[in-house]
């Protein structure tokens, strides 16, 4: 099929382009294509509400490796997966809501996905959670059973995946809650 410009909504079984056109030179400005690997290249908030935006992104083009006991930093928990291969139990403390928060550019109603693999490792990881990180109710069960809501820990081997949700209440505070 051709290359074809619309002026309004668009519909299309293989993605899309959205375009600008100068209007003084007539130069074409390809702004963001959609499809099955969807990349922004320019936007703007002109027109976007960010009040209780959630943004899900499965694709983590980087990760974060922490192979060691260790206090992540907030871009390191910005990347969105952590991986660690240590051969000895690990404990990974968030950082603090304050500075997650930054790195996010958190508001209330921020949602963000957090992967921990634990596939490569030899023993356990367990997740802890600082100041103006609250743990949610299921995470404070003490019955909480292995891979529900409220286990911290994640299993070395096959079985070593986990997802976390951490929910900003503030712009410096965040709800943290185990969801795979």
């Amino acid at each position: 099929m051709a290359n074809t410009t619309f002026n309004g909504p668009v519909r299309s079984e293989n993605g899309f382009q959205d375009i600008s056109i100068s209007a003084t030179t007539g130069a074409v400005t390809v702004d963001a294509t959609f499809g099955a690997t969807t990349s922004v290249t320019n936007l703007t908030t002109t027109n976007l509400t960010t009040t209780n935006l959630v943004f899900t992104d499965q694709n983590h083009p980087t990760t974060a490796a922490i192979n060691a006991t260790a206090t992540a930093t907030a871009a390191e928990v910005a990347t969105g997966y952590i991986t660690s291969t240590s051969a000895a139990a690990t404990t990974i403390t968030l950082p603090t809501g304050t500075l997650l928060g930054a790195a996010l550019g958190a508001t209330k109603g921020t949602v963000m996905d957090l992967y921990i693999d634990n596939t490569a490792g030899a023993s356990t990881v367990t997740i802890a959670v600082a100041v103006n990180g609250v743990l949610s109710t299921g995470a404070v069960d003490a019955a909480a059973a292995a891979g529900t809501f409220g286990d911290l820990t994640i299993a070395s081997g096959a079985t070593g995946l986990a997802r976390f949700t951490i929910m900003f209440s503030s712009a410096t505070a965040y709800v943290f809650t185990r969801t795979a």
